[in-house]
C-alpha cells in the first residue's frame, strides 16, 4: 500500500458498519497543482478514501482472511467540493457479505465548520474476495493490497 486517503478510524462494527475521518490540508501534494488558485481534494482521492474505509470494514468482518480487492463502483454521486480545511466523515455500511465478496454503501459528509453533516459524496462499491493462498495470486505483491490489517495497524 502506498497511501492511505482516511486518517483514522472513529468506529469499527464487525461487520455492520464503519466511520473513518480524512482532513484535508493544504499541505498535502496534490493540492498544490488541482486546481491552481483554488485547491480541491481530487473526486478520485475522495473515491479512494471511502473505498478504503468500507474495504477494511470487509477485511475485518472475516478476520482478513481474504484479500479484499476493489471491484466495481457501480454508483457514485458528489454533492460539492472539498477543501484544504474540510474534514471528511466517511461511513461505510456493509449490504452484502459473502465469500465471493460483498458490498458496502458509502457517505462522505463534512465533519466540522458551519456546513457540518452537509452531503459531500455517495457511492457503492463492490468489493472481491481472492485466497491468498490462490496459486493464481501467489506471485502478487501483498504490500499494494491495501485492505489488510496493516491499514489497521498503521491507523493506531
Amino acid at each position: 500500500m502506498r497511501w492511505i486517503w482516511i486518517d483514522r478510524f472513529t468506529e469499527l462494527v464487525r461487520g455492520e458498519r464503519a466511520v473513518a475521518i480524512k482532513c484535508i490540508s493544504r499541505a498535502e501534494d496534490h493540492l498544490q497543482d488541482h486546481f491552481d488558485g483554488d485547491p480541491q481534494l481530487p473526486a478520485s482521492l475522495m473515491i479512494e478514501g471511502m473505498a478504503q474505509t468500507a474495504g477494511i470494514l470487509l477485511g475485518h468482518a472475516n478476520d482478513f482472511e481474504h484479500l479484499v480487492i476493489l471491484a466495481k463502483i457501480p454508483k457514485v454521486s458528489f454533492h460539492r467540493v472539498a477543501y484544504p480545511g474540510d474534514v471528511l466523515r466517511y461511513e461505510a455500511i456493509v449490504q452484502t457479505l459473502g465469500e465471493q465478496g460483498g458490498t458496502c454503501t458509502i457517505e462522505a459528509t463534512l465533519d466540522n465548520g458551519p456546513e457540518a453533516g452537509a452531503a459531500v459524496a455517495e457511492a457503492e462499491i463492490l468489493f472481491a474476495h481472492l485466497d491468498p493462498d490462490d496459486p493464481d495470486y501467489k506471485g502478487a505483491d501483498q504490500r499494494n493490497f491495501v485492505f489488510t490489517s496493516n491499514l489497521l495497524q498503521v491507523m493506531d
